[in-house]
């Protein structure tokens, strides 16, 4: 299923910008990806590394306060320098379902391909982990490229041992 256009113009009516993220961000992004309830949970001081390190291939959309109120996460693979992985995405509880989530994917990765060339972006998700599935296989779909999906890392090696695999979806390649 598709986003359309009308989503993403309700979705921009919601926030004030998309742009990178900065360092005063971090903790906004730790909270937002906290209260998600879904998301694997960094240290605090991961998400102002994060906001400081990776604020080329990453993005917020600010409400009208200036503050976060959804970001995604990703850096690019030092062995695949076309490959964007996107690492987190998450809105705040009282923006979602509005298409917040599809626009700074789109963004991002449009603003990735103009400064440094893409031609794949990755992922990966959980097998019950519906909205992110739902994200990105919207994402192949309303930018017409592939969508291919394989376990990456079995359940089993992760140390909890309650873990569920990690499944890769790689979207592209992306023509031009």
């Amino acid at each position: 299923m598709t986003a359309a256009p009308a989503d993403f113009a309700r979705a921009r009516s919601e926030f004030l910008s998309i742009d990178t993220p900065r360092v005063e961000d971090g903790a906004a992004i730790w909270r937002i990806a906290r209260d998600s309830e879904v998301l694997d949970l960094n240290s605090s001081y991961s998400y102002l590394l994060w906001c400081r390190d990776f604020a080329a291939t990453s993005a917020v959309a600010r409400g009208e306060d200036g503050e976060p109120i959804a970001f995604v996460t990703g850096y690019i693979r030092p062995d695949r320098p076309g490959t964007l992985v996107v690492w987190q995405v998450a809105v705040d509880q009282a923006h979602r379902g509005k298409g917040l989530a599809a626009t700074l994917l789109d963004a991002l990765t449009a603003r990735v391909a103009a400064d440094q060339g893409l031609s794949c972006v990755e992922t990966t998700i959980t097998p019950d982990n519906t909205a992110s599935d739902r994200l990105f296989t919207s994402y192949a779909q309303r930018h017409d490229v592939p969508l291919e999906q394989e376990v990456l890392f079995d359940g089993g090696l992760f140390p909890e041992g309650t873990h569920l695999p990690e499944v890769l979806y790689r979207i592209g390649p992306f023509a031009g």
